[in-house]
């Protein structure tokens, strides 16, 4: 019998890859530039190929965010790895795919994102890529999302050159939560949508309805008991439940690192969205919130006032505390760690500038009587810098909550002599952001301060909703809390 040599059986092995890409069907542009964004990630196990390629263990998927060759995936893929070294499997047009190695950047357990970056930059070379644009727009209750995750054909025995097999999941999103991804952890808020994921879809990107803008990464080691009562109230039980981590803990990671990311179009550039009434303005304005939790072990509500540094990357720095204990303040902390913002500009350069924060968390016992309003003294007085903060805020009225539960979160324009001049919705929740709204007109602040004189600033004001429970009638202590 004669002997297939390794060139013939390399140029066996191109004639097949051809023809099983040959077979792919017709996609549209769009869908083609989102499956060439994604790459598989893995470890490889042959030193030489075979016929098939080089052998290798598939572990979840990545996308790429520029053209420097930067990719984002879920932290939990690389955790399997061990801490051995990670590939990417990259497409070219005109040769079968290659294994190519990728450097950790860096990584956030936490919430479960990680980011990489090629060795070998394939914008640069003849590889079929693309990059996706990062979005702030969070995806609404019925809006339809979308995943693109790539497979190989045989996940059990993956080699490089067999074909890939694409899996589009869909499906409205209908809920989001705060969970646990990881025993010891921050909770992380996920968002639901309505189609089960499958293994080895982990960290491919979750895009908005026809769009390629990226909201979020499947993440599939999200598990709950509560699920199953979720997947019964469905429109369509069958199709099961998929969670996604928002892309905001993935901007966050990225602007620590100082990574340049592509915005989806529409979003303002700092320039732009630093300019409150078309003037350049030195106040920081947000990027990319996220709310808090409501602590399961609080009875009664709970306020926290935080006063915070917007450095020059738009993380926070320097947060000092004002008002707030926990479970409550814990919460937020953890929250506002992973919140970005542009700097405001002066003088056409980028400044730091300070914020003020306030989460409020009203009491949701239907019957009871909730305190109208909370006073406070003039906070950080002898501060010669700070951010408006509240001396009065006033709680929304038990009454008027529906059940739904989360977070509306508002900014807050306050100007020199501490008066509110302009209030912005950025994250709303069904029906209660009037009525978060109607609250915060009430409030009173005292003025930002920079440099020992009153200046204008703004405030970040977070209103996390329970659903309403019915009281028995005895209102908890304050020493229950």
């Amino acid at each position: 019998m004669r002997k297939i040599t390794a060139l013939s059986s390399a140029a066996i092995a191109l004639i097949l890859w051809c023809s099983g890409a040959a077979a792919t069907p017709n996609t549209s542009a769009d869908d083609a530039a989102l499956s060439a964004a994604v790459c598989p990630i893995g470890y490889r196990v042959d030193q030489s190929p075979s016929w098939r390629g080089y052998r290798y263990l598939f572990y979840g998927n990545g996308f790429f965010i520029n053209k420097e060759g930067y990719l984002i995936t879920a932290a939990h893929v690389l955790s399997q790895l061990h801490g051995a070294q990670p590939y990417i499997v990259l497409r070219s047009a005109v040769a079968p795919p290659q294994l190519v190695p990728a450097t950790v950047v860096a990584v956030d357990r936490d919430h479960d994102v990680a980011v990489l970056r090629a060795t070998v930059n394939p914008f640069e070379g003849h590889y079929r890529v693309a990059f996706l644009p990062l979005t702030t727009d969070r995806p609404l209750r019925t809006q339809t999302v979308r995943a693109e995750a790539l497979r190989p054909s045989h996940p059990r025995d993956a080699q490089t050159f067999d074909t890939f097999l694409e899996d589009r999941p869909s499906g409205e999103v209908f809920d989001y939560e705060f969970s646990q991804l990881e025993k010891g952890r921050s909770e992380t808020e996920v968002f639901l949508f309505g189609h089960e994921v499958i293994p080895g879809e982990s960290g491919a990107p979750v895009v908005l309805g026809k769009t390629n803008n990226v909201v979020g990464l499947i993440d599939g080691r999200w598990v709950r008991s509560s699920a199953l009562p979720v997947v019964a109230a469905m429109k369509q039980p069958a199709a099961g439940v998929g969670a996604a981590v928002p892309i905001h803990y993935a901007i966050a990671l990225l602007q620590q690192e100082g990574i340049s990311w592509h915005r989806a179009t529409g979003t303002p550039e700092p320039e732009e969205a630093s300019r409150e009434t078309g003037n350049e303005s030195a106040v920081p304005t947000p990027l990319s919130l996220v709310g808090a939790p409501y602590p399961s072990q609080a009875l009664l509500g709970g306020e926290v006032v935080l006063d915070a540094l917007v450095d020059s990357t738009g993380r926070l720095a320097d947060i000092r505390v004002v008002q707030g204990e926990n479970p409550f303040l814990e919460k937020a902390v953890a929250a506002v760690r992973t919140w970005t913002f542009l700097t405001g500009r002066s003088n056409g350069h980028a400044v730091e500038g300070r914020v003020g924060i306030v989460f409020q968390f009203p009491q949701s016992f239907a019957t009871l009587r909730a305190k109208p309003a909370h006073k406070y003294d003039e906070p950080l007085a002898n501060a010669p810098t700070r951010g408006a903060l509240p001396i009065l805020t006033v709680e929304p009225e038990p009454a008027s909550m529906t059940t739904a539960e989360g977070s509306v979160i508002l900014y807050c324009g306050v100007d020199d002599r501490g008066e509110i001049k302009s209030v912005r919705v950025l994250r709303d929740l069904e029906s209660l952001a009037p009525v978060a709204l109607s609250a915060v007109r009430q409030w009173r602040f005292v003025p930002g301060r920079v440099g020992g004189a009153n200046a204008e600033s703004a405030a970040v004001v977070v209103v996390t909703f329970r659903r309403v429970a019915r009281s028995t009638g005895t209102q908890p202590s304050e020493q229950s809390q």
